[in-house]
């Protein structure tokens, strides 16, 4: 029987971004291994509101 595997979808926003003030949110849809990351992950992505690459944290 084949197993399911570990990676999961998970949701990464802009942390820089609401202490800005600009309106709208940067947000990415990316997946991960949860047995080799079970943390939060933390990736640099471009912004494009704020055009430039900043922090981008999973939430839930």
């Amino acid at each position: 029987m084949a197993r399911k595997g570990n990676r999961v979808q998970v949701i990464l926003e802009c942390t820089e971004h609401k202490d800005s003030g600009l309106p709208g949110t940067s947000r990415y849809i990316t997946t991960k291994n949860k047995s080799n990351s079970p943390d939060r992950i933390e990736l640099k992505k471009y912004n494009p509101i704020m055009k430039k690459m900043t922090v981008h944290k999973e939430i839930k």
